[in-house]
């Protein structure tokens, strides 16, 4: 199974994301924009494990400590950067303890034998991608982007502001991939306390 390490969010602030969405996705039309329903910030990706290690990996979240966390869902940009954008991403900001969050699990799992995150953490919610094989440059060495439009609009547009949660509670959720996209399960949940 495949698995990961996220915190769910808010259905008010879905809900904007997702009306925020649905007004710039004609800009990128061909680019996979995420389902509502699968937003979440990723704290730790765990990779394919065997079914007999999802208990020790549960035991492992379970002793995670972490008080609850305010974030506030605002502006957005590109992964991994605006040159060449692959990834259109919402921003958090969580001030230290979302980032000291992703640290204590990332240990935890290391200590199952996980390898550890090799980049920095950056909270972030994918909002859309720009698809199979992403931006290519063209023979003129100009970008070939799918985000080349929605860039031009978000330029035009104030910083988006989407609110401001507590979240209480962390999972571990399962990945399946299908034709329509990728569906993910909420295996465990894990409180902040």
């Amino acid at each position: 199974m495949r698995l990961f390490v996220a915190l769910d969010i808010d259905d008010q602030i879905r809900a904007r994301i997702q009306h925020f969405a649905e007004g710039i996705s004609g800009f990128a039309p061909e680019a996979r924009w995420v389902r509502p329903d699968s937003l979440h910030i990723t704290l730790k990706f765990i990779g394919e494990k065997p079914d007999e290690a999802l208990e020790r990996i549960q035991l492992a979240l379970s002793s995670v400590l972490s008080k609850p966390l305010k974030i506030a869902f605002r502006e957005c940009g590109f992964f991994p950067g605006a040159k060449l954008p692959r990834i259109l991403w919402i921003g958090l900001n969580g001030a230290p303890e979302l980032a000291s969050l992703a640290a204590t699990i990332d240990e935890a799992m290391f200590a199952l034998g996980i390898p550890k995150e090799i980049h920095p953490f950056s909270p972030h919610i994918t909002l859309a991608r720009a698809g199979a094989g992403g931006p290519r440059r063209r023979k003129d060495n100009r970008p070939n982007s799918r985000f080349e439009r929605l860039q031009e609009k978000l330029t035009a547009l104030s910083v988006p502001e989407f609110g401001t949660m507590t979240a209480r509670e962390f999972f571990l959720y399962e990945s399946r991939f299908s034709a329509e996209g990728s569906h993910y399960t909420k295996i465990a949940r894990f409180e902040l306390r």
